[in-house]
């Protein structure tokens, strides 16, 4: 199994829009992740998740649409400071690929606690409109890769 951990796309601050959607940059940024792996992830997820908040829905509905319309849904226990042993659980009885758009720190705790054990453990640096890809193996979660925005335009 495969599990895509992203952090939404770059989100117009509060004082703009109190929703807080996608920004330009972060559309742009979510275009180019999306559309890269679009064209070399193979097998892609069975579905995609996210917590309900714009800017992760906007970013969902994105990677949807580059992989050809894969199904998206709104999951409860994704939001920033949600506990991620509750996802941890979950993935434990799944066997689909599954893609979750979050937010800071809750995928960096998720990852953290997969990949280490220790939710306090920054095993991965996310990035707005990055993906972390991850393998559950016999042996527990391993990193496979990981790709972010910068690789297309460098660190600003």
């Amino acid at each position: 199994m495969r599990l895509y951990l992203v952090q939404h796309g770059l989100a117009k601050d509060e004082s703009e829009d109190a929703a807080r959607p996608l920004s330009d940059q972060g559309r742009e940024d979510v275009t180019r992740t999306a559309g890269f792996l679009s064209l070399f992830e193979k097998p892609r997820p069975a579905k995609i998740l996210h917590s309900g908040k714009l800017r992760a829905q906007q970013t969902a509905e994105m990677f949807a649409e580059a992989w050809g319309g894969l199904s998206v849904e709104q999951a409860l226990d994704l939001a920033p400071m949600d506990d991620p042993s509750t996802w941890s659980a979950h993935l434990a009885s799944m066997n689909s690929d599954v893609m979750l758009v979050g937010h800071l720190p809750h995928i960096q705790r998720l990852a953290g606690l997969l990949v280490t054990g220790d939710v306090n453990r920054e095993a991965i640096h996310f990035r707005n409109g990055g993906v972390l890809c991850l393998e559950k193996r016999e042996q527990g979660w391993s990193v496979l890769w990981q790709i972010n925005p910068t690789l297309f335009y460098g660190e600003s």
